[in-house]
């Protein structure tokens, strides 16, 4: 009994200098891949969050919902398409997409928090990121048309820095509003954060997905790299060991140190509480990328 208690007192020890460092700080945290799936896990990540929220720690979150969403659409009798890893978006799948960010997965996990005793309000992202239309690049290096795909142009705050002055959580959806016709845009949800990250310049930029961070054989999650410097990820972009899904993240992360957030951490929401561990522990449990070491 004497053991358990030291260490959960240890545990309680090593957080606080993290809970003293980070009052008051925002961070933004992209939620994301196959760990929003499992309902208990995804109740677990929220509860985490709620955690942050308490300790007086600003989350705000960006979520994705591609699989959700690629089941909605074969609902539909619509078949979901690829190019270059962006989602082939036609007027007819947009509708989808709206109703299923919108209408589903944000309430849900606006209730999640709600539930968890924290205070949480679901922000449409076409009242946030300010768009363009974009095409992809095939398998053969060739421009494609992708329908209503976009990126951030710029984002409007108003709304998520009200609600974080609230003591509110707010949850945004990775839509955007075309600047020229003010119609509905999908946005990749990693690029969302990067970009809303590069407005607010949070202290922490975190990614929650169905890996445990970067590896360096994707085969092999012993590989994981706990620490990587830009001059790290410069070389292993450069190598190929960042390459495919990873890449844009990565390079999305490396655009959010330019604009002066501290930290980017890469984690999997499918360990449970990979998040305060990730924040909280010295060891961590997924990759962090900074600067230069210091």
């Amino acid at each position: 009994m004497r053991s358990i208690i030291t260490s959960k007192t240890a545990t309680l020890i090593e957080a606080l200098p993290y809970l003293q460092r980070f009052r008051g700080k925002t961070f933004l945290i992209k939620m994301g891949g196959s760990a929003m799936e499992d309902p208990e896990l995804v109740s677990s990540v929220m509860r985490d969050i709620t955690f942050l929220e308490v300790a007086g720690i600003n989350p705000i979150i960006v979520h994705g919902g591609g699989k959700a969403i690629s089941a909605a659409m074969s609902d539909a009798g619509l078949k979901a398409k690829f190019v270059g890893g962006f989602r082939i978006t036609s007027p007819e799948a947009i509708k989808i997409v709206e109703q299923t960010l919108h209408g589903t997965i944000n309430p849900h996990l606006v209730k999640l928090i709600n539930d968890h005793g924290g205070r949480a309000t679901g922000i449409p992202g076409t009242g946030v990121f300010q768009a363009k239309r974009i095409q992809g690049i095939d398998d053969n290096g060739q421009a494609a048309d992708i329908g209503r795909v976009g990126e951030v142009l710029s984002c409007l705050t108003d709304d998520i820095l009200y609600a974080v002055t609230s003591d509110i959580v707010p949850v945004i959806t990775p839509l955007g509003s075309e600047v020229d016709t003010g119609k509905a845009l999908n946005i990749n949800a990693d690029l969302a954060a990067a970009a809303l990250a590069c407005t607010l310049i949070p202290a922490k930029l975190v990614y929650i997905s169905d890996v445990p961070g970067l590896l360096r054989d994707p085969k092999d999650q012993d590989t994981l790299i706990p620490t990587l410097t830009r001059a790290d990820a410069d070389g292993y972009i450069a190598d190929g060991t960042i390459s495919g899904g990873m890449l844009p993240k990565v390079r999305s992360a490396l655009d959010a140190l330019d604009a002066g957030v501290q930290k980017v951490h890469f984690i999997d929401g499918r360990t449970p509480h990979s998040l305060l561990l990730e924040i909280f522990t010295q060891e961590g449990s997924g990759t962090q990328i900074i600067e230069t070491l210091a």
